[in-house]
Order: structure tokens, then sequence, then C-alpha cells
């Protein structure tokens, strides 16, 4: 055999051998991307996630499948994408609600959020509007607390729920005030809002599109949104903190966490294809439009905001009573 074959052959064997000792890694993706939703299709994170996964499609060169596990105020999502292969491949597409204030509503929680997930990008967030009854003797959120202050125990605030963003936004707004109002909780917001505008409750604190939509209307009045800046649905309608009565600057959020061990460069690829479809005008006005603000944050980032909330909504949780067995 020359010499020259008799290389190349060697070559080869120890070439063969190298690999099938080192077999080489798929490059992630190399399969569909599953996003959970812990709540029923159709409803705000469901019309959230449909703006990104045509983007994501593209950015990632796989398909992005959008599935439902609705329960329990989105825990039962929560904990199917806990308990999922730390690969990259089934992600949890989350809100306040279910990352910050489960946990702390919840007496025996099934997941601790900072130790069970890794954080792949927050998306948006979305301010609540403080409306009241149309009839209700205030046009502004001083005249209100005014009012309030004067008629202890006269006030009622409905709720989509106990333990919800809109239970315990007016429970910060009492605390911060020093008024009384009595929660009256419902099953969902849309009845809650049918009871606002027939006057049994005279107080909400409910997402944006919805109460600029009454608003506009003339069923309801806008006193404040709860960003620290104003919100384009709302123009003419202040912040709290610019009324003056309370320093309360709270939104909601929506982001992406994967399970706790997932590799890194999963989580850089995925939070990287976000922020570019977050960077599309196209998806930017669509959001706004929802009554959400764009508002990436990265993985780490992301991971520091929710170390930041989690104690802020506990203590809210507390202040209000609210507990879940």
């Amino acid at each position: 055999m020359p010499n020259s074959m008799r290389i190349y052959r060697e070559l080869l064997l120890g070439l063969m051998l190298f690999l099938a000792i080192n077999p080489a890694k798929a490059v992630y993706p190399d399969k569909p991307i599953k996003i959970i939703i812990g709540f029923p299709a159709g409803g705000p994170l469901d019309a959230h996630i449909r703006l990104f996964v045509d983007k994501l499609q593209t950015s990632l060169g796989q398909t992005v499948i959008v599935d439902y596990k609705a329960g329990a105020g989105g825990t039962v999502g929560a904990q199917f994408v806990m308990q999922s292969p730390a690969d990259g491949y089934t992600v949890l597409l989350a809100n306040t609600g279910t990352m910050v204030i489960n946990p702390a509503i919840y007496t025996k929680s099934p997941y601790d959020t900072l130790k069970d997930f890794q954080p792949v990008a927050r998306t948006a967030q979305q301010p609540l509007a403080l409306i009241v009854n149309k009839d209700v003797q205030a046009n502004t959120l001083k005249e209100l607390v005014a009012y309030a202050k004067a008629n202890p125990g006269k006030l009622n605030y409905g709720s989509a729920g106990n333990g919800g963003i809109s239970h315990l936004v007016p429970e910060m707004l009492k605390s911060e005030t020093g008024i009384f109002m009595v929660h009256i909780p419902f099953k969902g917001s849309a009845p809650a809002f049918t009871d606002l505008i027939a006057g049994h409750v005279q107080f909400m604190a409910e997402s944006v599109p919805q109460a600029a939509n009454y608003a506009q209307q003339g069923k309801v009045k806008a006193l404040a949104v709860t960003s620290a800046k104003r919100n384009s649905a709302l123009p003419n309608t202040p912040t709290v903190i610019e009324t003056g009565v309370a320093n309360l600057d709270v939104v909601g959020f929506y982001g992406i966490l994967a399970p706790k061990g997932t590799p890194p460069e999963a989580i850089n690829k995925l939070s990287q294809a976000f922020k570019e479809a977050l960077e599309s005008p196209d998806v930017q006005k669509k959001m706004i439009d929802q009554g959400a603000d764009p508002a990436y944050l990265n993985a780490e980032q992301f991971a520091k905001f929710l170390a930041n909330e989690m104690p802020r909504w506990a203590k809210a949780v507390k202040q209000a009573g609210a507990k879940i067995d």
C-alpha cells in the first residue's frame, strides 16, 4: 500500500474514532419549541404571544407551538414547565400573577420562582387604570381619597378574584392613603365590570385597554394610571404619582421562563430572538394597541427584576390578608 494511502486511512480512522468518542452536538434549536400558557386560549397572554410567533420561527428556524395548561391562576402551566426537561424546548409565558403573586398567596406553592425557573426575557409591562362608576362624586383620585375618608365604608371595589393584581393594587392604594374600601371579589373581570357600570361596586383597578374602552364610552371615569408615565390609550389621565396622593408605581409584566438548568446557549438564543422581535415596529405598534408597553429585559436583567418584585408583592399579599390553601 502506498505510504500516502496508509496515512490517509490512519487519518480517516482517527477521525472516525474521535467522532465516536466526541459526537457532534446538535445546534440549538433542532426541533420545535413549545411555549406554555397557564391560561385558556383567547386571553391576554395568548394575544401577546401571537405577536411573536412568526418572527420567532424566522429567527430560530424552527416551528413555535403555543400550548395551554390552564388552571389555578397560571399555576398549572408553571408547574408543567418546571417539571419539563431543561433543554430549551419547553418554556413558559407568564405574568405577574403567576410568577410573583401566586408564590406568596398559596400556602403551599408548588414552585419557587427564583429556584425552579431560569428567566429568559421580559417582553412587556402593562399598567392598570384606577376607575370609578360614572356617578361617583369624584373626578380625580384626590377627590376620591377625600370622599373615602369622609365616608368610610361607603365605597366598594371589585376585582377579578382574590389575590390577583386587581385585588392587590387597591390594597396598596388603601395602605398608601389610609382610606377604607370594601373588597368584592368576582370570578373574572367581566362580571366585576358589569357591577361597576351598574353601580354595585364603585371602584376598580383594571388593565388599561378595557378601562380605556369603557372610559371613552362614558360608562366609567378613569382617575389615574399606575405606571410611572402616562399611557397612550389614556393620554389625559394622570399617573397616581402625578396626583400627589400616593407613591404608587405598579405595572404588571409578561415574560418567558425556562426550567432551571436549561443550557445558557439555549437561554441566550431564545432571549435574543425575543429581543429582535420586540425591535420590530410592527410588533411594537400591535403591542401598544393591546395596551402593553414593549419592555425587553435579557435573562440576567429579568432575573434581577423578579428578585426585586417578589418581596414587594409578598408585602402587598400580607397587607391584603390574601391566602389560598
